[in-house]
């Protein structure tokens, strides 16, 4: 079918992930890159139509009507899209260059990055035209460059940074950027190369033909490499477990190993309803869920890059001030939040945000995520030097110290704090885990007993003023009686056997009543987190409810909750945040690493139920 371009923004599921582990472009099933920040996921955009018209793109497409068939080729985020129209078909190659994989006989996936965006279109049958747009708008669009010619192709100047776009075909251009129409006849096959500098370099060279295609070659191989150096994925799903992985690699800062959460921002929780974030950082909230993920299925290496960054970025701990949630990819720690008024927002959706205020929030689940995850990898990390061992330590001290304290809740709630059952369950699973670990972390006996005297008054608060007998369900927070989704954590964190009937009943009503007309879990109930509207669906919450269904016994019921969740995949295997309740179409920042996470961990979950013998139940860790 003709692929027109919808007023105000595409779909998101129509977009398709490319990434070197430094950025990270959304390309649209229309051949159009509409998304892409330079030089790091956090950078401002400079193609960024994905929030506005006027913000820039670069496309490739043909003329007349066409119909789009897309796939990644292999294990890999080389994209392939395949154009046919009622003359000819073309096909369009897409990949941010990783440069070479290897080094001294170990994979380094993108250490070298010659930051370069690689395009090849080639017609394999009859003939067509196709339509070249190359438009970059740094700074978020305030930017209009400067086109010149230079051999090779064109370059294009203004702002903190150059690009030097290799084109084997002359380039009309102007106030409006660099265009074309090519004519493709069967058997031609063009190359263009987009190469990005700042002020203080000078322009690198445009790029041969020859050079395009070695650098795509690189790039299909060190995708390759990399999966094929990891263990097969051996349960269900397998070609959504494997995209999983890759999409968390692809979401990993190569520098540092911190995992944006989201490498866009201010994708819509909902149309119009202003519930529009930076998602472009990486949340201590993800860390032990991440860790398991990437542990579980083999990437030990890199769940533990992703632990030593998020320690390292948080070195700086006071005890008597709450952990921060959240950090830059690079470690940085101030976040501030301003809005960019100048853009329109996908579909309107206004206002478009860069930086996230949550940095400023008080949320204690943070040091059980911390802990959790350096018990989850106590097998592989090497001795923990003093640093290290004190910064765990005073990850306990915090949580037994603070955890009678309200906060923000893992949702990171505008309104005012509450006692939130989430919050104090992970400061019990941070004490538990470190009486655990507590020969490792080199600590005296009398500090390990108060923790674990803390630890059991956290247990009895719990059970007493977090279970609700009317309601016949653990709640959102202590004394009130609403539901919340991150409840459904309380099996996979060992508080309680599986075989609890309190922690079933509990599973059962959140499934019951947070359930939407889809069949999906919304991450609570309306009116609690101090923002107006309402919001989609939430992919991870339903991944969420599956495996608190394989851990408490059921897992026919957690494989139909799996279905579901997995069925709000894109083509591509691509999850977003949430999903439209009405429509089923894609909500939130995309491609969301927290589903992703949580389609793994259930995954897992439902696997090893399956192998399990017959009445088997959860252990706890």
């Amino acid at each position: 079918m003709t692929d027109p371009r919808p007023e105000g923004g595409r779909p998101i599921e129509d977009y398709a992930l490319l990434s070197d582990r430094h950025t990270a472009a959304l390309v649209g099933t229309d051949g159009s890159i509409d998304w892409l920040c330079r030089p790091r996921f956090d950078s401002p955009a400079v193609l960024g139509r994905l929030l506005d018209p006027d913000a820039g793109h670069w496309s490739l497409t043909p003329a007349a009507p066409y119909r789009t068939e897309r796939a990644y080729v292999g294990e890999t985020f080389v994209l392939r899209t395949v154009f046919t129209t009622d003359t000819g078909t073309a096909v369009l190659t897409d990949a941010l260059a990783l440069g070479p994989a290897t080094e001294r006989g170990r994979i380094r996936l993108a250490a070298r990055a010659p930051i370069a965006t690689l395009r090849t279109i080639e017609c394999t049958a009859g003939e067509l035209d196709v339509d070249f747009a190359f438009r970059p708008r740094p700074e978020y669009g305030l930017v209009n460059p400067i086109f010149t010619s230079i051999p090779g192709g064109v370059l294009a100047t203004g702002g903190p940074a150059r690009f030097v776009l290799t084109s084997p075909v002359r380039l009309d251009f102007g106030d409006d950027g660099a265009t074309a129409r090519l004519h493709l006849d069967e058997g031609r096959k063009l190359h263009f190369c987009v190469q990005t500098a700042d002020l203080a370099q000078d322009p690198p060279p445009a790029w041969t033909p020859e050079a395009v295609e070695a650098a795509l070659d690189e790039t299909l191989i060190g995708w390759q490499d990399w999966h094929d150096a990891h263990p097969d994925w051996d349960g269900p799903l397998a070609p959504l477990v494997k995209r999983s992985v890759l999409v968390l690699e692809a979401l990993r800062y190569q520098p540092t190993g911190a995992i944006v959460a989201a490498p866009t921002t201010s994708l819509p929780e909902a149309v119009g309803a202003g519930r529009n974030w930076d998602y472009r950082y990486s949340w201590v909230r993800d860390a032990s869920f991440t860790v398991q993920a990437l542990a579980e299925a083999g990437c030990h290496g890199e769940a533990v890059e992703f632990f030593e960054f998020m320690t390292r970025a948080a070195a700086h701990y006071q005890p008597e001030q709450p952990l921060q949630i959240m950090f830059g990819i690079g470690g940085e720690h101030d976040l501030s939040e301003r809005e960019l008024g100048h853009l329109a927002g996908w579909r309107g959706s206004r206002p478009v945000r860069v930086g996230n205020a949550a940095w400023l929030q008080p949320q204690l689940d943070v040091y059980g995520e911390l802990l959790d995850a350096a018990w989850h990898l106590r097998g592989h990390l090497q001795g923990l030097d003093e640093p290290a061992r004190q910064f765990l330590s005073g990850m306990a001290d915090a949580a037994a110290d603070q955890w009678e304290q309200p906060d923000q809740g893992i949702w990171e709630s505008r309104g005012a704090p509450r006692h939130y059952l989430y919050s104090k369950l992970m400061c019990w699973t941070a004490l538990d885990r470190a009486v655990k670990f507590a020969d490792r972390l080199d600590v005296a006996a009398d500090r390990v007993g108060t923790w674990a005297a803390e630890r059991d008054r956290i247990r009895e608060a719990i059970e007493t003023r977090g279970w609700n007998p009317r309601v016949g369900a653990f709640c959102a927070a202590f004394g009130d009686d609403d539901l919340d989704a991150s409840v459904l954590a309380m099996p996979a964190s060992g508080f309680l056997p599986g075989t609890d009937e309190r922690l079933k009943s509990t599973v059962d009503v959140i499934d019951a009543k947070l359930r939407d007309a889809r069949g999906l879990l919304r991450r609570y109930e309306t009116g609690t987190d101090g923002l107006d509207g309402t919001e989609g669906s939430f992919v991870m919450c339903t991944f969420w409810l599956a495996q608190a269904l394989a851990l408490t016994g059921r897992p026919d019921r957690a494989e139909a909750a799996f279905a579901l969740a997995a069925d709000c995949a894109n083509d591509l295997g691509l999850l977003s945040e949430e999903v439209d309740t009405a429509s089923g179409a894609m909500l939130g920042n995309f491609p969301q690493a927290f589903s992703h996470i949580g389609l793994l961990n259930a995954a897992i979950a439902i696997r090893d139920a399956r192998r399990s013998r017959p009445g088997w139940l959860p252990s706890v860790p």
